[in-house]
């Protein structure tokens, strides 16, 4: 995205509206001034101030477009991820605010994830350029006047479904006066409160910790489009270090990010296997550190998949799920043990999705008080949804 300049006096009036006020009334004073007593030559305004150049930029010379876009991002999930790309889609660089705790538990309800671990999940994805940790909930005047000023941000982001204070009142409304305010498509298919249910739905059923589906009604809409959106679409070159690492990575958290971060460092391509789900896939390829990745990948790693994907090292973390389906099975990395090609890889972080969703079921009285408000008007929103173009 960019801003041209044609005109060095649209330029100065834009960028120092005050300055440039002040050299033309000064020229014009000087206009006045010569025309009243008979003068004859009158310098023109490059030569009175040969520093007016800095107005005048050079053509092709552009200015960098700066958007902001603030969120909980509170169990991160690939909507999220798609919000933040199509936002980056608006300007040249992204700046995203992460809500604070304690604004959080004013307006929603206390967040599972702690700062930390929702910077780290926000700070890794691909189409994020700054960050800004404890970002108020609401939209001040205070604050968007720091995001214009001390930010340079251009425009403020948000989704088309609404986001009101426990008032009623738009959480972006002086962005909107403004007119500095811009609009993307929200991602149907996955929520937090989509999320938090399944959760609390296999405590109450006595099912492992974070099932499938959980009994709620899935409205993920995979296309082909939405996956080569999500992709770098470059492979390794011939010589590359490819790196692999597998696993479920359901419930996209923290220790995630960092575990992939570690292995990106061990090579230059990271490949990632998937196991089997398709919104995991898309969660996968946003972060920053994930070249590609292998949906279904197969649980053993054969020496044909080696093979095939040029694989120089397979590494698995320390901390990693307990998987029931592995019980009694052959060793799934016996064969890269075998070349030599293995390494376990210390995990940064000591999180887990089961322990994620442990703190869930464990405070499960204040998680479905508010997820009960939420679930309302997550319905209403659906009921009275309209189709809204983008992508």
């Amino acid at each position: 995205m960019e801003f041209e300049s044609s005109s060095w006096i649209r330029d100065g009036v834009y960028f120092y509206p005050h300055l440039f006020g002040c050299i033309m009334l000064t020229c014009a004073l000087l206009s006045f001034s010569t025309s009243y007593f008979g003068l004859t030559y009158v310098p023109t305004m490059p030569y009175l101030f040969p520093d007016l150049r800095i107005f005048h930029k050079k053509k092709g010379e552009k200015k960098r477009v700066r958007v902001y876009m603030d969120g909980c991002f509170d169990l991160m999930h690939y909507g999220h991820a798609n919000a933040l790309r199509q936002a980056k889609a608006l300007g040249d660089e992204l700046v995203v605010g992460v809500v604070s705790d304690e604004e959080i538990i004013a307006n929603k309800g206390p967040p599972v994830l702690s700062m930390q671990e929702r910077l780290a999940l926000v700070s890794g994805l691909k189409w994020v350029d700054e960050v800004i940790p404890n970002a108020p909930y609401e939209i001040t005047e205070d604050f968007m006047n720091r995001l214009f000023n001390e930010h340079d941000i251009d425009y403020i982001i948000h989704g088309d479904d609404p986001c009101l204070l426990p008032d009623g009142t738009d959480a972006y409304a002086l962005a909107k006066k403004v007119g500095r305010y811009k609009q993307i498509k929200r991602t149907e298919g996955v929520s937090s409160t989509d999320i938090v249910g399944r959760i609390l739905s296999s405590g109450k059923n006595d099912r492992s910790v974070f099932p499938s589906n959980g009994g709620h009604i899935s409205r993920f809409l995979p296309t082909s489009r939405r996956i080569v959106q999500f992709s770098n679409g470059k492979g390794p070159g011939p010589n590359s270090r490819v790196v692999y690492i597998d696993g479920a990575f359901d419930l996209f958290h923290a220790g995630h990010v960092e575990i992939l971060k570690s292995a990106r460092q061990l090579g230059d391509f990271l490949l990632v296997g998937i196991y089997a789900d398709q919104t995991v896939s898309l969660s996968v390829l946003a972060c920053r550190y994930v070249d590609e990745v292998i949906i279904g990948a197969p649980w053993e790693v054969s020496k044909d998949m080696i093979t095939t994907f040029n694989i120089s090292l397979v590494v698995h973390g320390t901390v990693a799920e307990k998987n029931s389906f592995m019980d009694g099975k052959s060793d799934p990395y016996s064969v890269p043990k075998s070349m030599r090609i293995f390494q376990m890889l210390e995990s940064p972080k000591d999180i887990t999705t089961n322990s994620v969703a442990r703190r869930i079921i464990a405070n499960h009285e204040i998680y479905e008080k508010r997820n009960a408000k939420k679930e309302a008007s997550e319905k209403k929103y659906y009921a009275e949804k309209k189709y809204v173009s983008g992508d």
